[in-house]
């Protein structure tokens, strides 16, 4: 059964005011793949364009929304975050941008959501910074890396 649903069928948000706080983690990144024109722009670790740098944006939007994950999705609970923290790791030879979100809290209800909204929120605002070079590049992962806390922790493979 879907935790999200009554016992009815209806969605409802899940009841977690029986539960304990405890501290909580989640990991996930987000994969870009650049074209040629704008993989060539990457130096010393930046993309710069006439908007400015696109990584120090995008660590800034991933932050923000990690902070706003409840507003934009309907069931899911506010949460106070203890830590946020965006890395950008490109890969030249590659031609592809990782954006790695890093999340803690102490609550009753896990932090994944926050991890994969912020990754998927620092993703798009790196294409919307690099669209007037090239609108070809591919946001083509998002997933969960680990969460710990809660009833069971987990670790991708």
């Amino acid at each position: 059964m879907f935790s999200h649903l009554d016992a009815q069928n209806r969605p409802a948000m899940v009841n977690v005011g029986d539960k304990a706080v405890t501290k909580r983690t989640a990991h996930a990144v987000a994969v870009v793949s650049l074209p040629p024109e704008l993989a060539a722009l990457l130096r010393d670790g930046e993309i710069t364009t006439k908007k400015g740098p696109i990584f120090h944006a995008a660590v800034l939007a991933g932050v923000m929304g990690a902070k706003k994950t409840s507003e934009l999705i309907p069931l899911c609970h506010l949460l106070p975050l203890d830590d946020c923290q965006i890395e950008i790791k490109p890969d030249r030879d590659r031609a592809e941008i990782e954006i790695h979100c890093r999340l803690q809290t102490h609550a009753k209800t896990g932090v994944e959501m926050e991890a994969l909204t912020g990754a998927t929120v620092a993703a798009l605002t790196l294409y919307d910074m690099a669209k007037a070079v090239s609108p070809a590049m591919v946001i083509k992962q998002v997933r969960l890396l680990e969460k710990t806390g809660g009833k069971r922790d987990y670790h991708a493979t």
